[in-house]
């Protein structure tokens, strides 16, 4: 595995940025790591040349701890990546969590000058021109972009988002790198590849792309921002798309209480109870009945205003929920809330896939997880629990969550912790099954039936129609000769290969009884040659008789072993 791999990953053009990772993992303590995955060269040229050691603080860091550390230092895209590992309750446990979500996305200061000329090049005439103020001194720096805050010539206070320099091709780099390991691992562990570790970089790759465009952070803001329309209480900033792009974007300053002030809240008077309340309400909206949703809706992302409205700002992560994903999303929720196991289980069991698990002990699970916070008074559930609990479950029955839940499941405990942090007698659950309710009574809405009921009638016409053709083309491939049947019938390769390793033991063991008694024989026999004191032919046999009954003996324990 480890020179396949280090052929994989030796491509010229990422081969710097290879090195900057092994020396990165060297120094918080990775070094047999980094042997296993063939960077032995680079391996080799950072020891040589930075005489790191694994002594002092870094040899005392508990492992998230190490790994939190070494992320940070990979830079942006591994920021992003323990951003995302920090939403797979399901694959990692709480200290581990609690690690990655340390990890702000943050990054040092670019002075102004370094990114002046991108923004030029970006708005088409100098800043100056463009802005009656622009302060150079940004207010805030992350790994993808910098921000700074400006005033446009007809008064409107605008906060200015430019991409760091030269940040693209490292990130793609780093991106390729992902997918080969991902890979290989999922091609190596059997272990792994439950958690199918390709799609959940091919889904952080599609994440992280559209982050890099600072334009699709605009266009998520503003498709939010339509969604909400009903909602005067909730404000989403006005963007100024004269002047986005992927490398720029514009738009409006929002002037508030940032969300974890929230003894600014109290002063201002605010009413903490019902600014819980329309932030869930938006938050459940977005995700149970418009599949889109704000993926990172932490505090640090939130404004509070006047009038108890709430300010929605940052953009760049979002989520996406299918239809059908949104139905199975709203029948597992429904199940927990609702305590009805049968829904809960069936959900779970389309998300197994092909993995062979016991269902009925499953069911037993679920059952007795729902059965636990039976009578229990709806303030009184949390979300996060119940899904901390789910989360054990799956483990205990090696179930991961699809790769597209992840962001879905992080926001809505993300929802909750806040929404308590606002209102300790915050009832999540309560919230929730409104609009639960609404979506179940939803997909029977007559026009939404009679919708499924024509695409199903087409459907079945398309077939009838086409049915005539099919079997012309059918007979016409049996006339010629050309029709074939594929039947792939994995237990019956299976059967003949256990047939295969059956006879090939069998076969051994009549040689083996051969060369015993023609052995036997041949030592009766005085003439011939002789080696200490017997008959060389029938010693060789014995001897031959012993390697193979040995050899026989040991395939037989190794497949025992496998079965």
């Amino acid at each position: 595995m480890s020179s396949a791999l280090w052929e994989t990953l030796s491509a010229a053009r990422d081969l710097g940025r290879l090195h900057d990772i092994a020396s990165v993992l060297i120094r918080y303590g990775f070094s047999d790591l980094v042997r296993r995955l063939g960077m032995a060269n680079a391996l080799e040229r950072a020891g040589k040349v930075l005489h790191w050691n694994e002594a002092g603080e870094l040899a005392r860091l508990t492992p998230p701890a190490r790994v939190r550390r070494a992320l940070e230092e990979m830079g942006p895209t591994f920021i992003k990546l323990s951003q995302i590992l920090a939403t797979r309750v399901d694959l990692f446990a709480p200290e581990w969590i609690a690690e990655f979500e340390k990890l702000q996305d943050r990054a040092p200061l670019v002075p102004f000058e370094q990114i002046r000329r991108q923004l030029q090049d970006e708005l088409g005439a100098a800043p100056e021109k463009i802005f009656a103020e622009l302060i150079t001194k940004p207010l805030a720096a992350a790994s993808i972009a910098q921000v700074h805050s400006a005033r446009l010539h007809n008064g409107d206070e605008v906060i200015v988002k430019v991409r760091r320099p030269g940040i693209k091709p490292v990130v793609e780099a780093d991106l390729r790198l992902l997918q080969r390991l991902a890979k290989i691992i999922e091609a190596e562990s059997k272990e792994m590849r439950r958690f199918k570790p390709r799609e959940v970089v091919r889904q952080f790759t599609l994440s992280l792309r559209r982050e890099l465009n600072l334009a699709t952070e605009c266009r998520n803001a503003e498709r939010i921002a339509r969604n909400l329309k009903n909602r005067p209480e909730i404000v989403i900033p006005k963007v100024y798309w004269e002047w986005t792009g992927e490398l720029v974007n514009v738009q409006e300053a929002i002037h508030g209480i940032p969300g974890r002030d929230l003894q600014g809240l109290d002063k201002a008077g605010l009413d903490r109870k019902l600014i819980a309340q329309r932030g869930a309400q938006a938050v459940l909206q977005m995700i149970l009945e418009d599949g889109f949703f704000h993926a990172d809706p932490h505090p640090g992302n939130l404004f509070y205003l006047t009038e108890n409205r709430i300010a929605f700002i940052d953009f760049g992560m979002v989520g996406h929920l299918s239809a059908h994903r949104r139905n199975q999303v709203v029948d597992l929720l429904h199940g927990l809330v609702e305590m009805d196991a049968d829904h809960a289980v069936e959900v779970l069991l389309d998300w197994t896939g092909e993995s062979k698990i016991n269902v009925e002990n499953l069911k037993l699970e679920i059952e007795s997880l729902v059965d636990q916070y039976h009578g229990v008074p709806l303030k009184e559930l949390n979300i996060s629990t119940m899904f901390a609990d789910m989360t054990i479950l799956l483990q205990d029955y090696h179930l991961a969550l699809p790769a597209d839940l992840t962001l879905l499941v992080k926001s809505l405990i993300s929802l909750e912790g806040m929404g308590r942090q606002l209102d300790p007698d915050f009832d999540m659950v309560t919230e929730a099954s409104h609009f639960l309710r609404r979506a179940l009574l939803a997909r029977y809405a007559p026009d939404l039936l009679i919708k499924r009921g024509w695409r199903a009638v087409a459907s079945g016409l398309d077939i009838l129609t086409g049915l005539p053709q099919d079997l012309r083309q059918l007979l016409r491939s049996a006339r010629r000769g050309k029709l074939q049947i594929h039947v792939d019938v994995t237990q019956l390769q299976s059967f003949g290969n256990q047939l295969d390793r059956a006879t090939s033991r069998l076969t051994m063991g009549v040689v083996i009884a051969a060369l015993i008694i023609g052995s036997s024989i041949v030592m009766t026999v005085d003439h011939g040659p002789i080696l200490l004191g017997l008959p060389i032919f029938g010693l060789l046999g014995f001897i031959s008789a012993a390697i193979g009954g040995v050899w026989l003996l040991i395939s037989i324990w190794r497949s025992g072993r496998n079965s």
